[in-house]
């Protein structure tokens, strides 16, 4: 049986009384692509810092390609080889990226430090190529960009680090439709190019049905359903995953009726 690209088992995380994490397990195959959905305060933004080492787990471990990821490493080699294990692409780019460093410059610093080495300026142009950029747009900060520029600019930063896994946390949620649309494309041929595997956090169910092989559904901290995206989707068995499709308007769509349906509401 071949060993996950990632592997999440039992993971909790407690802030006082709230349990934002509780026993969650799932795994992502090579070249995979995982969603985890939920509301906001459902666990699925605590479970992706957790995997990406930006929170620690009070209890349960963090696989990548079978090897445990430890809470905290020593040494600068090895925080940097932990690092391009999993890379983190974040809602809002323009709050990632330093507004004074051009494009083309984020990735040389990223390489540079990651991989002294090389010579940068090849791998600089396969990576804009990648993401659909070029020389003008390497040469622009952030502000001179547009919001689905920026973030093909983030997403070519994490790819800069040739990562076993890149972690999306609502990455698309900030832009506008038509260009989502962009950026889902995008993605979707990286990973085919690739065979990079993804785990995608998001609310939107649209952005899972078109990104994701599998599933997995949160609510208050736990997983309450999970399996293949179209299956999921199309018959969902837990009463909550059919609350957050009842969820996406659309013709005689009656929120009122929707949110009388919510856990605590009589």
């Amino acid at each position: 049986m071949t060993t996950p690209v990632l592997e999440v088992r039992g993971l909790r995380r407690t802030y006082g009384a709230t349990r934002a994490v509780d026993d969650v397990s799932f795994a992502v195959p090579a070249g995979g692509s995982l969603g985890i959905v939920g509301e906001s305060g459902s666990g699925k933004t605590t479970t992706a810092r957790i995997v990406t080492g930006l929170e620690r787990a009070d209890a349960g471990e963090v696989r990548v390609r079978g090897t445990l990821r430890e809470p905290a490493v020593r040494g600068r080699a090895a925080r940097l080889s932990r690092a391009r294990e999993v890379q983190l692409v974040f809602q809002d780019p323009l709050l990632s990226l330093d507004p004074r460093v051009p494009a083309g410059e984020v990735l040389r610093e990223t390489l540079r430090l990651h991989f002294p080495g090389r010579d940068p300026r090849p791998r600089i142009r396969e990576l804009l190529d990648q993401v659909g950029l070029g020389e003008r747009e390497s040469h622009a900060r952030p502000r001179e960009l547009s919001g689905g520029q920026r973030q093909r600019v983030a997403i070519a930063r994490a790819l800069a680090v040739e990562p076993a896994v890149l972690v999306l946390d609502e990455a698309v949620a900030a832009l506008d439709v038509s260009v989502q649309a962009q950026i889902l494309n995008l993605l979707a041929e990286i990973r085919a190019r690739t065979g990079i595997a993804y785990l995608f956090i998001t609310h939107d169910l649209g952005v899972v049905r078109a990104v994701t092989d599998s599933l997995v559904v949160m609510s208050s901290g736990r997983i309450v359903e999970r399996g293949p995206t179209a299956g999921v989707l199309a018959a969902p068995e837990h009463e909550y995953t059919r609350l957050l499709l009842d969820s996406v308007p659309r013709p005689g769509w009656d929120p009122e009726a929707i949110a009388a349906r919510r856990p605590g509401r009589t």
